[in-house]
């Protein structure tokens, strides 16, 4: 008896981790485990492992918007019932393809609002802490998108300032990624050139390691708030 009573307290204390997002969560160029997302997981496992029992998972899709992310949140996020979730979209939602005649992939409007249902679901399907992220500066600065008087890192800047308005209005944690490069850059870590593979666009080993680094302490207290409640 006391073996089965042991069972059920460890598997009560299960402490359940989501990454939803795109390529950026995914790690795209990237050996997995120089992923944020990979480190992430490693490093708070090893300090929370005993204490709470840690279950990670990383659904996130190369390509995707928020509006197929919420045509897929059913089953990858809704159906596990996480107790945080790290919300990291908007690098795809601002881009402009030529076939669309000058409309973003998901536009402004649009794109706030698929935030802020993503984070209501989360919520309504359990989450406590939900964690916003804003993407990291592009070097995709003088070429302009098709149809579009501006560039693709004008449209990433301006998605991520809507992230953190549905951030603030939604009472989420914000994961400001664009604000630690840039302080990284000024303060002479790095280039903006190095926190980027040579697309210009997906993350380096030098841009997962600034995500590593300032989302971590973010990770911490989230997961010793919610490990207070179980």
């Amino acid at each position: 008896m006391r073996r089965i009573k042991e069972t059920k307290s460890v598997a009560a204390r299960t402490l359940r981790v989501f990454f939803f997002g795109d390529s950026i969560c995914f790690g795209q160029g990237v050996s997995p485990h120089r992923v944020w997302v990979g480190r992430l997981s490693a490093a708070l496992e090893q300090q929370f492992a005993s204490s709470v029992d840690l279950q990670f998972q990383n659904p996130s899709i190369n390509g995707n918007t928020t509006r197929q992310a919420l045509e897929r949140i059913a089953y990858d996020l809704q159906s596990h019932s996480p107790h945080i979730v790290l919300v990291q979209f908007g690098m795809n939602d601002c881009n402009v393809w030529e076939t669309d005649r000058g409309h973003p992939r998901v536009s402004p409007d649009a794109f706030r609002a698929n935030l802020s249902e993503i984070i209501d679901r989360a919520r309504i399907f359990g989450a406590k802490q939900v964690i916003l992220g804003t993407n990291h500066p592009t070097t995709r600065t003088e070429k302009l998108l098709p149809s579009v008087d501006y560039t693709y890192e004008a449209a990433n800047r301006s998605y991520n300032a809507i992230t953190r308005e549905v951030a603030a209005a939604k009472s989420a944690t914000l994961a400001d990624a664009e604000h630690a490069c840039d302080a990284a850059v000024n303060a002479g870590e790095v280039t903006y050139e190095s926190l980027v593979l040579d697309d210009q666009l997906h993350l380096s080993v030098t841009g997962h390691d600034i995500y590593f680094r300032s989302r971590l302490p973010v990770l911490v207290s989230a997961l010793a708030s919610v490990a207070a409640t179980l």
